[in-house]
């Protein structure tokens, strides 16, 4: 479908719309400059929605892999009792950025491995995604332009809006967003004016993104396994707190714990899963007390290794979406473009000495 145009005039009619038969998710400012999802209820909500916001805290993907979840009830004195939790919500998720929208991208890709995950899989069948482009970066931390995080996935969204001041110039990713668009009524097609103004658009924003590694991404997994047994790791790892603030804010880190917990009476419960961090000393832990990356520096690299090698080969999507969140909430200022920066500069000292052999 052609792109249309949405008259920013008509931006709460559109929310309103969508809160007809959806939950709506859309960044809010918390105070300090500091910007999150959080669910649209009333008008006065609506007015608060900041479509201008640099970085939300928490990446949107708390909405489809919560940080706690209830898998399955069951009954301890009956072995057929258990009963899948599938808790599943109509959702929009509204002015989500481009590396966030890769970010929800890699999930899909990942727990649709076998065996598939179908609590994720289903929240993710009813949630529809609205984008929201991004011209310059939020801040230093930034490096979509490596990781080729700066135009949205394809197949990765339903409506994509680009900000042209007045107006939204709004691309159609999906049949749920071509219908959104015909249902609403609130939309024009877009004409030749619009189309040179989201030309100019992406001139300023070609020109505010520059790479920040000295190589392709595409080589990142070649050069994290020959810095295998780096000291590099060791250096970064005496810098850690091992707090797992890193993986908490992270749009691709989906690992989780489960649990089985009892009721009082200790015949019913839950099973249940919550974020875990594989930043955490007893992450790899077993049961006989071995740890298999006891050591910080096993961890950190474990860490960068999932994210430019383990998940790249396993989805063929990226690992890493260059947000910089990890950097910027990061209590030791550990910079994971900065690892990736040094390891290609360990690569070309060990090339350059190959050579002069």
């Amino acid at each position: 479908m052609l792109p249309q145009m949405l008259a920013k005039g008509r931006f709460p009619e559109l929310v309103a719309y969508l809160l007809r038969d959806s939950r709506v998710m859309a960044p809010v400012d918390h105070g300090s400059g500091q910007f999150a999802f959080g669910e649209i209820r009333s008008k006065e909500d609506i007015a608060r929605i900041r479509m201008d916001y640099d970085i939300t805290i928490l990446p949107p993907k708390k909405y489809l892999l919560p940080a706690y979840e209830t898998l399955l009830e069951f009954d301890v004195t009956d072995a057929h009792s258990g009963k899948a939790a599938l808790t599943v919500r109509s959702t929009v998720l509204l002015g989500v950025h481009v590396y966030d929208l890769h970010g929800i991208a890699t999930a899909d890709a990942f727990f649709s491995l076998d065996p598939k995950d179908v609590h994720y899989l289903s929240k993710r069948a009813a949630t529809r995604l609205i984008g929201l482009n991004v011209q310059a970066p939020a801040n230093e931390q930034q490096f979509q332009a490596d990781m080729n995080t700066l135009e949205a996935p394809e197949g990765g969204f339903d409506l994509f809006m680009t900000d042209l001041g007045d107006r939204y110039f709004v691309e159609v990713g999906s049949d749920a967003g071509s219908k959104l668009l015909h249902a609403s009524s609130l939309f024009a097609p877009a004409g030749p004016m619009d189309h040179k103004a989201k030309q100019a658009y992406d001139r300023v924003k070609a020109g505010n993104f520059h790479k920040k590694l000295p190589y392709d991404t595409k080589y990142l997994p070649e050069l994290l396994n020959a810095s295998y047994d780096s000291l590099l790791w060791e250096a970064i790892a005496r810098r850690c707190y091992s707090c797992g603030s890193c993986t908490n804010v992270c749009p691709t880190c989906f690992c989780f714990d489960v649990q089985d917990k009892l009721n009082l009476d200790v015949t019913h419960g839950v099973r249940r899963r919550q974020w875990d961090s594989c930043q955490l000393k007893v992450f790899a832990e077993v049961a006989t007390g071995e740890n298999f990356r006891e050591h910080r520096a096993s961890r950190t690299r474990h860490r960068m290794f999932r994210k430019g090698k383990y998940v790249v080969e396993r989805t063929g999507r990226t690992g890493c979406v260059g947000c910089g969140r990890c950097i910027r909430h990061c209590v030791a200022n550990i910079s994971i473009l900065e690892a990736f920066q040094q390891i290609a500069g360990e690569a070309a000292e060990v090339g350059a000495s190959e050579s002069r052999k």
